[in-house]
């Protein structure tokens, strides 16, 4: 009998061997019924011997024991507040949300200590320079005008804007076959005049879900704006969903913060760097925006001043 149950076990394990194998090759991922799970993202390690005299930034979140990040809030695998979670760390999700999260813990903040601040676009350089949040993640592009305001850290990611089509569509394959066709961003955007220029027809709404599903009923032909908040949307819909990959800008994102904090702008780009280095920033990518189908682009270089 027990020979019997030995050999029957091993045969067991043989099976749901044979099984796993036939999942997707290359995936460390894969399930026994063959489909990929999502990679994990990474966790961090809280320091506890932070010290960063000299900047007033710091010390005020360390008086007060929690530290308040600016982010989006609206922007699938990128910047999004789950709303049904309730308000606490779990609610947030993202590839920003993460980079914020990584960060906080070399500054030796926990995700418990964090206190997350939805700061529109319009909003950020005044909510960080009169000291609303502590610093701020949420697709913000580096530029000459904004640094004349607030300070950055980065860029921890280089965005473009490209465009989202329908999977199933082959005809748009850059801006130069955009023309005469139907192309949906949002009110206010600069995407709008770079997509005009290629004989685009724009509508805009207020937000850019409203664009999704223009697209996916098919009364657009594309949504245009920077690849990295395209990717969030089709990683929310991959099966209907791609992102062209054919980017005609560039938009550099860094951590804004507090004009002329040198200390926590250098300590902030110290962390980021850490976190490049040993994988976390690929391992966050992957588990978020990478879920898009589009793979890990190059980490760009830090731009320490």
């Amino acid at each position: 009998m027990r020979t019997r149950r030995t050999i029957a076990i091993a045969m067991s394990v043989l099976t749901l061997t044979a099984v796993a194998a036939c999942g997707k090759s290359g995936s460390p991922n894969d399930s026994a019924d063959g489909t990929s799970a999502a990679p994990q993202l990474p966790t961090y390690q809280v320091k506890t011997d932070v010290k960063l005299d000299n900047s007033p930034t710091y010390a005020a979140a360390k008086k007060r024991g929690r530290l308040v990040i600016g982010a989006k809030s609206d922007q699938p695998f990128l910047g999004f507040e789950d709303l049904s979670a309730g308000s606490g760390a779990s609610a947030r999700s993202g590839f920003d949300i993460e980079i914020a999260k990584m960060i906080a813990a070399d500054l030796g903040f926990s995700p418990s200590q964090i206190d997350w601040k939805t700061i529109v676009s319009a909003n950020r350089e005044n909510a960080i320079s009169s000291g609303q949040i502590d610093y701020y993640v949420g697709t913000y592009t580096i530029n000459a005008g904004r640094k004349a305001q607030v300070s950055f850290a980065g860029p921890y990611y280089v965005a473009g804007q490209d465009l989202l089509v329908l999977k199933s569509n082959t005809d748009i394959t850059g801006p130069d076959s955009l023309k005469g066709r139907a192309v949906c961003t949002v009110a206010g955007s600069t995407s709008i005049a770079n997509i005009e220029k290629y004989g685009a027809k724009v509508t805009k709404y207020d937000a850019y879900s409203q664009c999704v599903d223009k697209l996916l009923t098919n009364e657009v032909d594309a949504l245009t704006t920077d690849d990295a908040i395209l990717k969030g949307y089709a990683a929310k819909n991959p099966d209907k969903l791609k992102v062209v990959g054919n980017r005609f800008t560039q938009e550099p994102y860094g951590v804004g913060l507090a004009k002329d904090d040198k200390v926590l702008r250098d300590a902030i780009n110290d962390a980021l760097k850490a976190h490049e280095d040993n994988g976390d920033w690929k391992k966050a990518y992957d588990a978020t925006l990478g879920r898009s189908g589009a793979g890990a682009p190059p980490v760009p270089a830090l731009d320490r001043y």
